[in-house]
């Protein structure tokens, strides 16, 4: 059986500016990896409403999940919720079990619920709630969209949250194998290798140390036998080249 897919909508001019860094993908695919959902796309898109709806209804179509990152904050270009909403032809509004939490979350801090802060509380008909254990106003969940803040600790808090409630397939194993020898001579071998076991994805990335080139090979799976296997012949094809 194959391993659920997925893709990553990361939404802000934030990012595509240059100002932010993303690291949320970096996180998600740790995330996913390790519970057996494979990572097959991301996407970054501007704070526009078309390219947010266009988005989100090819991704939900083309993978069994899509997981979103950013702009559903309280200001004004935070537009990620009604876009959601539109893409999947729902109603939004401020929702109560969303209101009640982020009220109590202002009336322990003695902050107020102003209409900005409230409209973290608007949901569109339908979703499920993501819990935010670190700033209290969810994500949501629609169909197979999980929408969730760009806040790094935020974001990572959801995918927690929310991972639980998807089922997974094989989590995907790795090992790694550092040669000294410059990629254009062990890629013959290599091709022979990957070709022998086609069920294997045998990455090779290149590196130079003191003026000298090598290579690290990594070799992925989701059988371990079979990745230890192709490990020991990757190791006999370059003898006295090993790191």
């Amino acid at each position: 059986m194959t391993n659920p897919t997925a893709a990553m909508l990361v939404i802000g001019d934030e990012i595509l500016s240059g100002r932010t860094r993303d690291i949320n993908m970096h996180v998600l695919a740790q995330a996913l990896t390790q519970h057996g959902i494979d990572l097959k796309e991301a996407r970054v898109v501007s704070d526009d409403r078309d390219a947010i709806v266009n988005a989100v209804k090819s991704l939900s179509e083309a993978y069994d999940q899509v997981f979103t990152s950013g702009g559903i904050g309280p200001t004004h270009d935070d537009i990620t919720a009604d876009c959601v909403a539109e893409a999947f032809g729902v109603h939004i509004d401020i929702r109560d079990d969303a209101r009640a939490l982020l009220t109590a979350f202002f009336e322990r801090r003695g902050v107020e619920a102003t209409e900005g802060r409230m409209r973290m509380a608007r949901i569109p008909d339908g979703a499920t709630l993501i819990e935010n254990p670190v700033s209290v106003a969810p994500g949501f969940t629609i169909e197979n969209v999980h929408v969730m803040a760009g806040v790094p600790s935020v974001f990572e808090a959801m995918v927690a949250s929310v991972l639980p409630t998807i089922k997974g397939g094989a989590p995907l194993l790795s090992q790694t194998l550092r040669i000294e020898l410059p990629e254009g001579e062990i890629a013959g071998p290599l091709r022979g290798l990957a070709e022998a076991h086609p069920t294997l994805s045998i990455g090779s990335y290149p590196f130079q140390h003191n003026g000298a080139f090598g290579s690290n090979i990594v070799i992925r799976g989701h059988d371990g036998s079979e990745v230890d296997a192709a490990m020991v012949k990757l190791a006999e094809l370059f003898p006295g080249n090993l790191a």
